[in-house]
């Protein structure tokens, strides 16, 4: 395919693509047939979606996309067993993973028993001294004081803390890959089990645990009695599906559209803290999720109390929720200091070691085991790459990697575990934690770059900066980008469109922050259109644009509103440029 603008090889250095003449003469029919705008349609044929589907996929309905909870696995066993400790007043443990998946989680779980005027007991590990999932101490002392355990976001692999878990029943929910055999558990239900389809692999714990809560709720009223509800718990789901990176497709995006419309009416209270102290003043949107909620929320897990983020969500005090947020919302600040100085030393190891390879790394002694994810999604995203960061502590590191699509790293992690060259490892496609001891660090990590080599990693040459079309400043209002957003949300697997501004002229600029950019850009024929570079000068987009010296430009980004003083401005969030 010819490149786009005939951009081979842009400030980024990438090569520019465009929609294909198929894709062009898809998107007329669109147009033609449903009266839509043309950049819309453009973006609906970008993502296959035919003329007669179009209607559908931008008012997805999720009682056309639910799936059947019992297409599950175990899940009959799991919700009666649920159901059964509910009537029976038996006393309930959650056990949760740290992260916001494993919090909305356990939220979910607690929000619907409170319904009936029950409680349940939270149990979050500490990230640094009992590390990822269950342990034997951890589940014997709650088998010894509840009759029922859910293991939620974790379990799938832990057998022995399973096991040990005597005198209580133990339901797993989760979506990490699944080894060979399952743990002694009453039920596992898990869409990534090896025996499972893999119809539902895209689903994140918390989507699992509604699943499970539908069922629960079907039961109840197959006895006459109702439960709570469950639309109004999707703003949890919705969170996590962001948060855990999910692909925001099918019922997914259905889950997290209908989410996001729950958490505007500002009716949870933790959530309705966290918003106002991020300073989130209009309705949200997938990308608050996951750039100013999610990370406020995971900071507990990451650096502080294990607990604060699950506890911030099933609140029902409002006067606890802004307590919590605002430690959340410390720790999150706190949480930016401890990742910009291991981010710096590990994109510099990275950079020496050379970032052409299937996988780049990096290890560091005392790197903070709560960042090293982050980081390593750092890595990915500079250098296009699966990426793996590693904090070394004594004769072990933990570490966590972040991957690309179209590379199963869980199942490269689980693999390396399996052959022992990992003390212990799991996760799923986009992302997977790990422990290795110190004198294998170097062979496992050259293992696991052969590994994601065979699934592609690092095959490709410069990466493509794929391109929806090309758009005129004066088309550029606030109507055309709310239009646009009618097939949002956008996120992992439905990347927010991106269009070319061909031959502009910059009309001024100024650096903003630390090494941001916000400027103007016009072709002479009406206003100038305002863009903005986050980032700008830690490359060579704002040099450029800064010295453009007159010359004309192409401009690639993403069009969206800048709420500022009450008003919306449209804007260009500036991606990459070339020459014209």
């Amino acid at each position: 395919m010819t490149a786009f603008l005939g951009v081979e090889r842009s400030a980024t250095g990438r090569r520019w693509t465009g929609p294909s003449a198929e894709a062009d003469r898809q998107a007329e029919a669109i147009a033609q047939a449903t009266g839509l705008g043309l950049p819309l349609a453009r973006v609906l044929a970008g993502r296959g979606v035919a003329a007669a589907e179009a209607r559908g996929f931008l008012e997805p309905q999720l009682r056309e996309l639910l799936p059947d909870p019992r297409s599950l696995k175990d899940m009959d066993l799991a919700a009666a067993r649920f159901v059964r400790a509910l009537k029976g007043r038996e006393r309930i443990a959650i056990f949760a993973d740290y992260d916001v998946d494993g919090g909305s989680s356990a939220a979910l779980l607690v929000c619907w028993l409170r319904h009936f005027g029950r409680e349940a007991t939270i149990y979050i590990p500490d990230r640094i001294d009992e590390g990822y999932g269950p342990n034997e101490a951890a589940m014997a002392a709650l088998a010894a004081a509840h009759e029922l355990i859910l293991c939620v976001d974790c379990g799938t692999l832990s057998h022995g803390p399973v096991a040990a878990a005597q005198g209580a029943e133990v339901v797993i929910l989760d979506h990490h890959l699944g080894a060979e055999t399952l743990p002694p558990a009453l039920a596992v239900v898990n869409p990534n089990r090896q025996d499972e389809s893999g119809a539902l692999s895209h689903l994140c714990a918390a989507s699992v645990v509604f699943l499970m809560l539908v069922e629960a709720n079907r039961l109840l009223r197959a006895e006459g009695l109702g439960g709570p509800d469950l639309m109004a718990l999707l703003d949890l789901v919705a969170l996590a599906t962001v948060a855990d990176v999910a692909p925001l497709t099918g019922v997914n995006r259905a889950l997290v559209r209908q989410g996001l419309k729950v958490m505007a009416r500002r009716e949870r209270v933790g959530l309705t803290a966290l918003s106002d102290i991020a300073r989130l003043d209009r309705a949200p949107t997938a990308y608050h999720l996951g750039f100013l909620l999610g990370p406020r929320v995971n900071a507990g897990g990451r650096i502080g109390a294990a607990d604060l983020g699950a506890r911030l969500l099933a609140t029902a005090d409002a006067f606890e929720a802004e307590a919590l947020a605002g430690r959340l919302d410390a720790l999150n600040a706190e949480r930016r200091e401890i990742e910009a100085r291991v981010r710096e030393a590990a994109l510099a190891q990275a950079v020496a070691r050379g970032t052409d390879a299937p996988l780049v790394w990096a290890a560091g002694e005392g790197w903070h085991p709560g960042v090293v994810g982050i980081v390593a999604a750092r890595l990915k995203e500079a250098t296009g790459r699966p990426a793996v960061v590693i904090g070394l502590d004594g004769a072990e590191g933990k570490g966590s990697g972040r991957s690309i699509e179209g590379v199963d790293l869980g199942a490269a992690v689980q693999r390396l575990a399996a052959e022992g060259l990992l003390v212990k490892g799991g996760g799923h496609r986009m992302a997977a934690g790990l422990t290795v001891a110190r004198d294998r660090l170097e062979a496992a990590m050259e293992r696991l770059s052969d590994l994601l080599a065979r699934q592609g990693a690092g095959a490709a040459g410069p990466r493509d900066l794929r391109l929806d079309g090309l758009l005129m400043p004066g088309a550029v209002t606030p109507g055309l980008i709310e239009e646009i957003e009618r097939a949002g949300p956008f996120g992992q697997g439905a990347p927010s469109p991106r269009f070319a501004f061909a031959g502009m002229t910059v009309t001024h600029s100024r650096r903003i922050g630390e090494g941001h950019l916000r400027f103007g850009f016009s072709d002479g024929l009406g206003p100038a259109v305002e863009g903005v570079a986050f980032g700008a000068f830690d490359g060579p987009l704002g040099p450029m644009i800064e010295a453009h010296g007159g010359m004309r430009l192409h401009l690639a980004g993403r069009l969206e509103l800048n709420h500022w003083q009450g008003r919306a401005r449209p804007q260009l969030r500036l991606e990459d440029a070339a020459r014209a």
